[in-house]
């Protein structure tokens, strides 16, 4: 990787922010005490298997785990071990495990990438659904204090806990989830965790918000905006019924840091959109936060368009919880409009959107999970590039070099564990960041989809990688190829990532409140950029 200077992007400013409930985390072994974002840098999420806590009690043919259904319950079909632990899914498709998450940042500007820190959350506090796929997705905002580095999680989860990327959230208890039945059978109890929204400042410290969104699923992705909100986005309902309370905690939603759970759901009809629905299975994944209009994506589900969205300014002023609802969601002009059922009944070629990462206004990069399908890998998985013309979005090329369809062996040891994942194939892109350089080009950093290996495709180990293209191409150059910045290891599901420009003068003070140490560690590693 060559070195490249880094044009700085105008960005919005903040202008006031509170982040309640704070939680301090030390940066110790830092280079420098204040510091744990550097300017030019890239920040990745992942998490890493252990055999802990409820997981490690596990006995085949004993333990007893959640069925299909509620008030049933199956046999567990393997312990602990992570080679095999995913088969439980098999008769319990609520099966999950809670896992720590760590960030890295890296100086990624030379030849090769050197960690500038790790910092580790307290588990206790934030944890991540090891298998969760869709899970840690990154984005920053840049505030008067520094970089502020922005993902989601679930609240006290810890380590090795089960199913908790299914239980309901303390607002709403579904009768009809299995998880909520099996694991608090008695009247008024609930195995609830609240979905938290997690801000790590320049410094290391850490903040987090409790949702009341997401109930019976996951979070995916959260934006701190320039008018101190968070947004998020993610989905909702493990159950057989359709509670009323949780078709209006899914989709976008508006959350304000503070220390009392709380989220208002933008454009809870989802009016503007035909044949769309802000309810069970809607499964919105990516979210970024660009020239002050707020854009998401939704690849997955049963129901619904699998496309890119944008969010309309109320007033011309993004959505907040007293305004959300006047908000309109409409789907990016040039973009996919059939119905999910239609592709993915059909050839089978399912448009699979994830992160989004705009190099200019006029310059859209999507990445595209994949489905593993031969059809779709041959029409979008991989990187797309699209350009706005005439007020529409044009798909120009996708850039899929040396990615779809690859396939690699990953061997190692976990917790005393021998093991070795076989045949680990990507099958496309998920979460995504970029740089613009001053010579025309931009560096686009992303997470791979993968497929095969453990039982599990979304607990298989995956790779961060890297390409750089040429910002006024509009269509596919020949040669392009990405590279691998960070290799599978065994045991790691790498979630996200985000790269950290330079912070424009601001005009608000960072604030937080309530410190806690969450004791957080750093550790270095230097990792090797493939050719």
């Amino acid at each position: 990787m060559s070195i490249l200077q880094y044009h700085r992007p105008s960005m919005a400013r903040v202008s006031a922010i509170v982040l309640g409930a704070a939680l301090a985390t030390s940066a110790a072994g830092a280079a420098s005490a204040s510091t744990f974002l550097d300017n030019y840098s890239l920040v990745i999420s992942e998490t890493t298997y252990s055999n802990v806590g409820a997981v490690a009690n596990l006995v085949a043919g004993v333990s007893q785990l959640p069925g299909a259904n509620a008030g049933q319950s199956v046999t567990a079909t393997s312990n602990g071990s992570l080679s095999t632990v995913f088969n439980n899914e098999n008769g319990d498709p609520s099966f999950g495990v809670t896992s720590a998450i760590t960030l890295q940042d890296l100086n990624v500007s030379g030849a090769t990438a050197k960690v500038n820190g790790t910092l580790n959350i307290d588990p206790s506090v934030v944890s991540t659904s090891f298998s969760s796929k869709s899970e840690l997705s990154l984005n920053i905002a840049q505030t008067s204090g520094g970089s502020v580095v922005t993902f989601m999680g679930y609240n006290a989860g810890g380590v090795g806990n089960l199913d908790v990327s299914n239980s309901d959230t303390t607002a709403f208890k579904d009768t009809t989830n299995p998880v909520t039945s099996f694991f608090a059978p008695s009247a008024g109890q609930t195995y609830a965790f609240n979905r938290d929204v997690v801000a790590v400042s320049a410094s290391g410290a850490v903040s987090a918000t409790q949702t009341l969104a997401y109930g019976g699923n996951n979070g995916r992705s959260a934006v701190l905006a320039p008018n101190g909100q968070y947004y998020t986005v993610g989905n909702s309902n493990n159950g057989s019924g359709t509670p009323k309370a949780l078709t209006t905690s899914t989709g976008l939603e508006v959350v304000t840091p503070g220390s009392t759970p709380n989220s208002t759901m933008v454009d809870s009809g989802f009016t503007s959109v035909s044949g769309d629905k802000a309810g069970k299975d809607s499964n919105f994944r990516g979210l970024t936060l660009f020239d002050g209009t707020l854009y998401f994506t939704k690849g997955s589900g049963s129901n619904g368009i699998d496309t890119v969205y944008e969010v309309s300014n109320p007033g011309g002023a993004l959505p907040t919880a007293s305004t959300a609802n006047s908000a309109q969601i409409s789907i990016l002009p040039g973009f996919p409009t059939d119905l999910a059922t239609t592709k993915k009944g059909g050839d089978g070629g399912a448009f699979t959107p994830f992160g989004l990462f705009f190099a200019n206004a006029d310059t859209l990069y999507v990445a595209d999970e994949g489905t593993g399908n031969a059809t779709d890998a041959a029409q979008h998985a991989g990187l797309e590039k699209w350009s706005l013309v005439s007020g529409v979005w044009k798909l120009d090329y996708t850039l899929q070099g040396n990615l779809i369809g690859q396939t690699y062996n990953v061997s190692g040891t976990n917790s005393g564990q021998a093991g070795f994942v076989d045949g680990v194939e990507t099958t496309g892109l998920r979460d995504l960041t970029g740089r613009v350089n001053a010579n025309g080009t931009v560096t686009l950093f992303a997470d791979t989809a993968t497929s095969g290996g453990y039982a599990d495709n979304g607990a298989n180990p995956n790779e961060i990688v890297e390409i750089t293209d040429t910002l006024g191409d509009t269509t596919l150059p020949n040669g392009e190829s990405f590279s691998v910045l960070d290799g599978p290891q065994y045991g790691v599901r790498y979630g996200g990532v985000a790269f950290n420009g330079v912070p424009e003068p601001a005009s608000w003070a960072l604030m937080l409140i309530g410190v806690a140490s969450l004791g957080g560690a750093m550790r270095s590693r230097r990792r090797a950029v493939a050719a």
